[in-house]
């Protein structure tokens, strides 16, 4: 691939009219200089709360740091010279382009586990992004999309798959050193995933991104870090930009800190300890069948990351406030782990989670007991969208494996039961499986479920996903069936 790629170096000179090579023009000076360092105070970058960056990629594209790609010699193809493109002689202001095109194709029997024909959803996803660095303390980022969908048995698609184009993030950040604690601040429509990956997300799963509008501030030192953040949620539209809005009944602010753990802990360890606290208002919940405002205070923690071969994931919340009429009393509490079986970091991991989303209350009787993720991951109970942590308690061993190189392959079976038999079960979008809260069995469903990652190249992935929900009493004597899922999608970016 990289023989290809270097095949295009005339087109590339001719498209982005820059040599395909290391010159000496005045124009590449300062080029070969290594890239800045963070400062011995910063926090460590894969814990700020910005998500994952792997082979230099993140889900959150302006999370990325390109700055190596200013030298020539560390570029494999004329792709890596839209990673760092220079706007002055020095290269402090620079320009930094990114994208992805995928290509996706789910099919699902017994759509919404009615016994009906199966849907087939063929998808697509264009992304088109621009980070603009003006000096070492401020930058603008803006990102396009375009979201389509075709196939059979549809209804009406939600604006976040089928969508002709969207302004999906465009903010401002400045940012500087004060004291040895880095301190910044971003204004604007952003994705947001400063949290237990369960509670908030991107929600990659969607074509069009979940993001936020509003102001985040930090403050990192090479220890302890803050986040405050006051955001409110984008109602899209599938008209184009036009009708894209800031959602007015819905807020989400709050405080999240971070703590790096001593790494003598256990032996040997690399963990982070971030406590939070959160609110969320909605002028719309819905619970019930009842429509009204709600105001849920969130206050937990989570402790993630590795001690030696083992790797964890742990948080627990505890949610109150007012829903209409009813106090808010809910907890959740999520537990993942793994364990790898040798050194290399590919090596096969066996694990399990465990997981608890209280129940009850949501049809009116006594307190709302029913936990409630802000905007979490909404594929980690079922890839079909059938199951969310709310009245749910589910544990699920799992296995990942690589049989062959750069082949990633995942399964899992999960067993689900409900914590309140006179509350219903409920689906990814927060609404029940109506009549579920009249069936008085625990069992909600069985679920297998099968991934597999293929790492072509670095810019290039191919994904397949199979699901077979086994329907439980507490879905079957509602009236609902099992249901099988398959995805598969191809992924390119740059």
């Amino acid at each position: 691939m990289k023989r290809a790629l270097r095949g295009a170096t005339g087109l590339a000179t001719l498209l982005l009219g820059v040599p395909a090579v290391a010159q000496t023009a005045p124009s590449e000076a300062g080029q070969t200089r290594n890239p800045a360092n963070p400062t011995v105070s910063s926090y460590p970058n894969a814990a700020t709360g910005d998500g994952a960056t792997t082979n230099g990629y993140n889900l959150s594209r302006w999370a990325e740091d390109w700055r190596v790609m200013r030298d020539p010699t560390k570029r494999d193809d004329p792709l890596d010279r839209l990673k760092f493109l220079p706007l002055d002689d020095d290269g402090d202001v620079y320009l930094t382009l990114s994208g992805e095109a995928r290509l996706r194709v789910n099919m699902t029997s017994n759509p919404n586990l009615r016994e009906t024909s199966h849907q087939r959803q063929d998808i697509r996803r264009l992304f088109l992004g621009a980070d603009l660095h003006v000096g070492p303390h401020l930058r603008f980022f803006g990102e396009v999309a375009h979201g389509g969908i075709s196939g059979r048995n549809l209804g009406v698609p939600a604006a976040t798959l089928d969508n002709e184009f969207v302004f999906q993030q465009y903010f401002a950040e400045a940012k500087a050193e004060v004291g040895g604690v880095d301190v910044g601040a971003r204004y604007g429509r952003q994705e947001f995933t400063d949290g237990p990956n369960l509670l908030v997300s991107q929600r990659d799963n969607n074509t069009i991104r979940y993001t936020l509008n509003g102001l985040r501030l930090w403050a990192r030192g090479s220890k302890v870090r803050v986040d405050l953040f006051d955001l409110k949620p984008t109602q899209y539209g599938d008209l184009g930009p036009e009708d894209d809005i800031v959602d007015p009944a819905r807020r989400f602010s709050g405080v999240t800190a971070g703590f790096v753990l001593p790494k003598n802990w256990f032996g040997k360890s690399s963990l982070y300890f971030d406590p939070f606290v959160w609110r969320r208002r909605n002028d719309v919940g819905a619970w019930g069948g009842r429509i009204g405002p709600a105001e849920r205070f969130y206050a937990g923690a989570r402790l993630w990351g590795d001690v030696g071969r083992v790797n964890v994931d742990w948080s627990v919340n505890h949610q109150w406030g007012t829903y209409i009429d009813q106090d808010i009393d809910a907890w959740h509490a999520f537990f993942a782990q793994t364990y790898r079986l040798g050194d290399k970091a590919t090596a096969p991991r066996i694990g399990f989670h465990a997981d608890y989303a209280s129940g009850g209350g949501g049809y009116g009787e006594g307190k709302l007991r029913n936990a409630y993720a802000p905007f979490g991951n909404n594929i980690y109970y079922s890839y079909q969208l059938y199951l969310t942590p709310s009245n749910l308690i589910t544990v699920a061993p799992n296995f990942t494996f690589s049989p062959a190189r750069k082949l990633r392959v995942t399964a899992e079976y999960q067993l689900a039961w409900r914590d309140d038999v006179r509350d219903a079960v409920y689906r990814a979008n927060g609404q029940p499986f109506a009549g579920t809260q009249n069936v008085a069995d625990a069992k909600i469903a069985d679920v297998a479920r099968l991934q597999a990652v293929w790492s072509i190249a670095p810019r290039l992935s191919l994904t397949a996903r199979y699901e077979h929900l086994a329907a439980g009493p507490s879905l079957t004597k509602a009236g609902y069936s099992s249901s099988d899922f398959l995805a598969g999608w191809i992924s390119f970016r740059f």
